[in-house]
């Protein structure tokens, strides 16, 4: 590689850490990470911050390489002309490569009152809000969960499982992500936790009030904390940027990641969506999708031709409650079957799962941080808004 080619980095995610430390083990390459927090979030543990088994962050320090620089602040707007990010906090910082790492947060339900009074468990700061709520109300007092995704069922056996009565209103069916046979010893064990599970016609919710769900069949369920896990947005960045997006605001890529506007920008995680080959938005996508977008951006770097990105499913593992689990096996595909684990290996399965990722991402970081041992990059400034890679105009810097 001829000179010092700079790759912004948008999103400390999953995606977002492991595209960078991929990155940043290439001599003459120079990342930087942009995100909103301070911290990494483990999103697959937030249900647990909820009730205080895991405060659900880690230090960027230990998941993203030594040579890796962070800025603390939140993208406005790509300017893919002038190779430049806006900053909310000011500035900008330019790039010659973009990874567009965003993920994802919770969507608006368009549903009466419940952007309002719901409470989420998609993001750091929502979980934290819910925690408070919950503390501030009697343990005896009734909790709704709406939604019976995996984020729905992890929250309601969660908090059941830690003395809370909880109705989980599904929709149309308990667990739609997971084989009909799978569903089993999932009803099972929210039966067992005390879960009042809400299923079948008429259980959609067409009202949330500050102490109340309506249902379609014009049930009322008194409730002291709504929790709305039904459905996931991503942020409009791209949308507000001019860069071509699905309908639910995804980036739009080619099969190598690759935005359909601009061979400089590439996505990693939920935010971007290959039309063709579209991926179930998840964790387990995004730690195969960082790595396959810096090798795009790798590839493209060193003028070779770039590769379809390959995504390979093994199943969805579920924790319900701190004692048991059930672990769905799938194809290659991410299309379900009929194997699965439940009980207490259950949940052996998805802590190993989480401790797995996380180990990952160390792992990666450490890997990373072994080119800045040998001298040939910065030290990761210390103050939470570093100096911008850029000059002074904002003006990126030459390839």
């Amino acid at each position: 590689m001829n000179g010092n080619v700079q790759v912004l980095v948008v999103g400390g995610g999953y995606g977002g850490v492991t595209a960078a430390n991929s990155l940043a083990r290439r001599d003459g390459v120079s990342v930087t990470v942009v995100n909103p927090r301070p911290d990494f979030v483990e999103r697959i543990r937030l249900h647990q911050l909820v009730t205080g088994s895991d405060d659900a962050v880690e230090s960027f320090g230990k998941v993203l390489g030594g040579n890796v620089r962070l800025v603390v602040d939140t993208a406005t707007r790509i300017d893919a002309a002038d190779r430049q990010v806006s900053l909310a906090g000011g500035g900008t910082v330019g790039y010659d490569y973009l990874v567009y790492a965003v993920g994802s947060g919770a969507s608006d339900p368009g549903v009466p009152g419940a952007a309002e009074f719901a409470h989420w468990v998609s993001d750091l700061e929502g979980a934290q809000r819910l925690r408070t709520a919950l503390a501030a109300t009697p343990a005896s007092a009734p909790v709704t969960v709406v939604g019976a995704g995996p984020t729905g069922l992890e929250t309601a056996a969660e908090l059941a499982e830690a003395g809370r009565k909880v109705t989980l209103v599904c929709g149309a069916v308990l667990g739609p992500s997971l084989h009909a046979r799978v569903r089993r010893p999932v009803a099972r064990r929210l039966a067992k936790l005390g879960v009042t599970v809400l299923d079948g016609p008429g259980a959609q919710v067409t009202e949330v009030t500050q102490d109340a769900v309506r249902l379609d069949d014009g049930r009322v369920l008194p409730g002291a904390v709504t929790i709305w896990t039904a459905g996931f947005r991503v942020p409009d960045l791209a949308a507000r940027s001019g860069l071509r997006t699905d309908a639910e605001g995804r980036l739009l890529t080619d099969t190598t990641l690759t935005s359909v506007d601009d061979e400089r920008i590439v996505a990693a995680g939920d935010a971007g969506v290959m039309p063709d080959h579209p991926f179930r938005m998840s964790c387990q996508a995004a730690v195969q999708l960082g790595p396959a977008a810096a090798d795009t951006i790798l590839r493209r770097i060193a003028g070779k031709k770039t590769a379809p990105v390959r995504m390979f499913f093994a199943g969805q593992c579920l924790s319900l409650g701190r004692k048991e689990g059930v672990t769905q096996f799938s194809y290659p595909n991410d299309k379900v079957n009929a194997l699965s684990i439940s009980g207490g290996l259950g949940a052996g399965v998805k802590e190993i799962a989480c401790r797995f990722t996380l180990n990952k991402l160390v792992s990666g970081a450490r890997k990373a941080g072994s080119r800045a041992s040998r001298g040939d990059s910065t030290d990761r400034p210390e103050s939470p808004q570093p100096e911008h890679p850029t000059t002074p105009s904002g003006t990126r810097r030459a390839a």
